[in-house]
């Protein structure tokens, strides 16, 4: 199995283009996969009272059943797991059994005894524009270089939509303070070029000029100039993604904000503010990087329903009943 799924992760990563949160989470999905196989496999072999218990098991491919895969789509639902978890699981399993199909380690095409079942469509959260407002007025009380790099990070993420892994993962040439502009890399190392707010061209240039220095705590650091990260931890080190999300809590917290917002939330705000102020929905898919547009319109739905919503609050017929008119 090791040698079969390094195979299948190498063919995504390198054929595919897939991103590394991506593999990992197939490698997670694919080895409980392989788990239950083994201890299906196991329960019926008729040899099983004389196997080692310390000896491996090799799980055979070729002798799976109709049953097999029906059990293992059962398993998962009886677990405590959200729809869209499953639905995940069943598509790793579904790509792996089909790379093995195409090697021809297994000689029978197995996708239509594993059935994909549909996730629960969930409508993705964004702030309204005062909450934003609220969350970036706590980041610029203080002027130290940490207060400094949290607004640019804050107002960064809102500007420009862009994923946690991608913004961490940016360089001090990256951007663009003359042109406002920045260079994303994203999934698939797609590059793509986002333009800068004059506001957000401001913030970044007090960090790099007044934040970041100081938090780069050595003369070789400073001196990579546009090869380093743009930012930083107070140790000078590269910050985590752990750490860009305890950030956003924070500032949410400080400023009163739903308990679920997170960096990706500013993403999703990004996106809905956006179309409701009138951007195309093709240009807003290039701003976030979405390989195909049907992800992209989801954010039409968030908007109509703000739409709806606000005219509800602000109709003075819409909360009345025929009776009552």
């Amino acid at each position: 199995m090791d040698s079969l799924l390094q195979q299948f992760l190498h063919h995504l990563k390198y054929e595919r283009g897939y991103a590394p949160n991506t593999l990992a989470a197939y490698e997670r999905d694919l080895s409980q996969f392989h788990t239950y196989l083994e201890e299906v496999q196991l329960a019926t072999s008729a040899t099983q009272a004389t196997l080692n218990a310390t000896e491996e098991h090799n799980v055979a491919f070729d002798e799976l059943t109709p049953e097999d895969l029906e059990g293992y789509l059962s398993a998962l639902q009886t677990r405590d797991y959200k729809s869209a978890t499953v639905a995940r699981k069943v598509a790793a399993t579904r790509a792996f059994l089909r790379f093995l199909y195409a090697e021809g380690v297994i000689k029978h095409e197995l996708l239509d005894w594993l059935h994909q079942p549909k996730a629960e469509r969930r409508l993705p959260r964004a702030l309204s524009r005062a909450q934003i407002e609220r969350m970036l007025h706590y980041a610029a009380l203080e002027e130290t270089p940490l207060a400094l790099r949290d607004r640019a990070l804050l107002e960064l993420l809102y500007a420009t939509g862009m994923r946690a892994s991608e913004i961490i993962h940016l360089r001090r040439r990256d951007i663009d303070l003359a042109t406002g502009t920045v260079r994303c890399l994203g999934k698939g190392d797609k590059e793509r070029i986002i333009p800068l707010y004059p506001s957000a061209v401001e913030v970044l240039k007090g960090y790099v000029e007044n934040g970041r220095p100081f938090l780069l705590r050595t003369p070789e650091e400073a001196g990579l100039g546009g090869e380093a990260l743009l930012f930083v931890n107070n140790l000078g080190q590269p910050l985590s993604r752990q750490g860009l999300w305890f950030l956003v809590q924070h500032y949410a917290e400080a400023a009163e904000l739903p308990a679920w917002v997170t960096p990706h939330t500013l993403r999703h705000t990004f996106a809905t503010h956006l179309l409701e102020g009138g951007a195309e929905l093709r240009e807003v898919q290039q701003l976030l990087g979405h390989a195909s547009i049907t992800t992209t319109q989801i954010y039409t739905e968030v908007s109509s329903r703000r739409k709806r919503e606000a005219y509800d609050r602000a109709h003075p017929r819409a909360g009345k009943t025929v009776d009552e008119t």
